[in-house]
């Protein structure tokens, strides 16, 4: 691209380590592993490589430890192309770690850990000009970060776009009116409006406490939207593939649906980016690793909506 779009991503910062297993367990004891992968990751910093891999300039404003962990981290997340120089380390804290178990059929279970003193509040931003960025993206894995930098975006007059997955509802509730866009994952959706809603009724529940733009994610059943000017919910569909892995898929549609939102994408043509994009990573294992670049995306976009070009 001649002039890519800036974003930020803010959040998350994890080593993850990554086996794959037949079956997900339901006992204690030993499994041997298929496949094994140790990458940095992390919500945020995931759909911060999906973005930099989808043609966009990226910058990553995460906390880590001062340890041989967060040097790994950063070390990983550079090689992607992506900016770390905003990247907090904090003196005697330890970096994030997950362990994840992926099984043929690409559930997962995910068993993370974050150091308080690494996730603590941060005073500022670590930058003093957010219109350097065409769009942010903040996470609710690191809220005093997400809060700063969603107010400053929105203040700003860019999309200060909300990924919002599972959290205690406390977070959820602070971060939701900082945002102007807000991606919430089905779990996430379900602790703010309740278990028994449909995702239809669910999206409309939750933008009718809430100015912004609201979607909601459900994974193969597609992505539904509200339409302020029609008064309803829109779904758009899943382009259907065979799982892999679905780990980070959803980071991958937040990273592709913010570099739309940067590119001035209509806004259903930036959810079928993004599920497009999301869709091509669950054909992969390893996580954030199989995030499709560009033309990948582009071709998948085009197969299922030809509409769309």
């Amino acid at each position: 691209m001649a002039n890519p779009v800036k974003l930020l991503s803010v959040g998350a910062l994890t080593l993850d380590t990554i086996l794959r297993v037949d079956t997900l367990p339901h006992h204690q004891g030993k499994f041997i592993a298929s496949d094994g992968v140790q990458i940095a990751s992390g919500m945020a910093t995931s759909a911060a490589c999906a973005a930099r891999r989808l043609g966009a300039q990226v910058s990553l404003w995460a906390s880590a430890g001062d340890d041989a962990v967060g040097d790994q981290l950063i070390s990983g997340i550079e090689a992607e192309g992506v900016d770390c120089s905003h990247v907090r380390r904090v003196a005697g804290a330890r970096s994030a770690l997950a362990s994840i178990l992926v099984d043929l059929h690409g559930e997962r279970i995910i068993v993370p850990f974050y150091d308080p003193l690494a996730q603590a509040d941060p005073d500022a931003l670590p930058f003093t000009d957010v219109t350097a960025f065409d769009a942010v993206l903040a996470d609710v894995r690191w809220p005093g970060a997400s809060a700063l930098a969603l107010t400053a975006a929105r203040e700003a007059g860019r999309p200060a776009i909300l990924d919002a997955d599972t959290a205690p509802l406390p977070i959820l509730e602070q971060l939701l009116p900082l945002a102007s866009h807000i991606v919430a994952s089905e779990p996430a959706v379900r602790i703010i409006c309740g278990q028994a809603l449909d995702l239809e009724t669910a999206c409309a529940d939750l933008a009718s406490r809430t100015d912004a733009f609201v979607a909601v994610t459900g994974g193969a059943a597609g992505t539904w939207w509200f339409d302020r000017n029609a008064g309803s919910a829109r779904h758009v569909e899943a382009p259907r593939v065979k799982a892999v892995d679905t780990l980070a898929a959803g980071d991958v549609f937040h990273g592709a649906f913010a570099v739309g939102l940067a590119e001035s994408m209509p806004v259903e043509h930036a959810l079928r980016f993004a599920s497009a994009a999301a869709a091509l990573k669950c054909l992969r294992f390893g996580g954030r690793l199989g995030a499709p670049d560009r033309a990948e995306t582009l071709a998948m976009v085009a197969a299922t909506w030809p509409e769309t070009t």
